[in-house]
């Protein structure tokens, strides 16, 4: 027995649903790489249709227009993962939201990788801090990409809170520290 995920899409709040189901030959876990932004839309028709789907998000701070938004992003952006018969598999692609079905091979490993993914996605929302920039760190140069100081780069000196980190700069010859949103950098080079 393997543990089957399904978050409920179109719900205005994260509903977790853990089913106990087999792995046998006709039903099997699928990846199914999707078009561009469409994850929540293929979950929500497959939803719509009863074929159970796992679809991970998480809350993302970003900034539109000078103010700060809350968005739910895919975790594994263009990635669906669907449990179901290879007609599951079908009418997903009936949909023309899927650029690409990817088969799996080892259907227990994907199943506990998911569960591990479910537990530290409620863990996160539990308030143990879960980090949506984990290739932000201490030390990595980065540029500033949208906002006032568009086009700022410095190196990562401190991370605060999750979502802001202190940024050094050099600014005619001194170094200065600003405090910055995370959301607005990007890593310069390799990282």
């Amino acid at each position: 027995m393997s543990t089957i995920l399904v978050e409920a899409p179109g719900s205005a709040q994260r509903v977790w649903q853990v089913e106990k189901a087999q792995v046998t030959e006709k039903v099997r876990w699928h990846v199914l790489q999707t078009k561009s932004r469409q994850e929540k839309m293929l979950a929500e028709s497959l939803g719509a249709r009863g074929i159970q789907c796992f679809l991970p998000l998480v809350d993302v701070q970003r900034v539109y227009g000078g103010r700060r938004a809350k968005v739910e992003l895919p975790l594994f952006p263009g990635y669906l993962f669907i449990q179901g018969t290879l007609e599951d598999v079908y009418m997903a692609d009936r949909t023309k939201r899927v650029a690409r079905v990817i088969s799996v091979f080892d259907q227990q490993r994907l199943a506990e990788e998911l569960n591990s993914v479910k537990l530290a996605l409620q863990g996160a929302e539990a308030g143990t801090g879960f980090d949506p920039f984990p290739y932000l760190k201490c030390g990595i140069r980065v540029e500033v990409i949208s906002g006032p100081m568009r086009g700022v780069r410095g190196v990562i000196e401190d991370r605060r809170k999750r979502d802001r980190l202190i940024l050094q700069v050099d600014v005619l010859g001194r170094a200065t520290s600003l405090e910055v949103d995370s959301a607005l950098l990007t890593p310069i080079g390799e990282f």
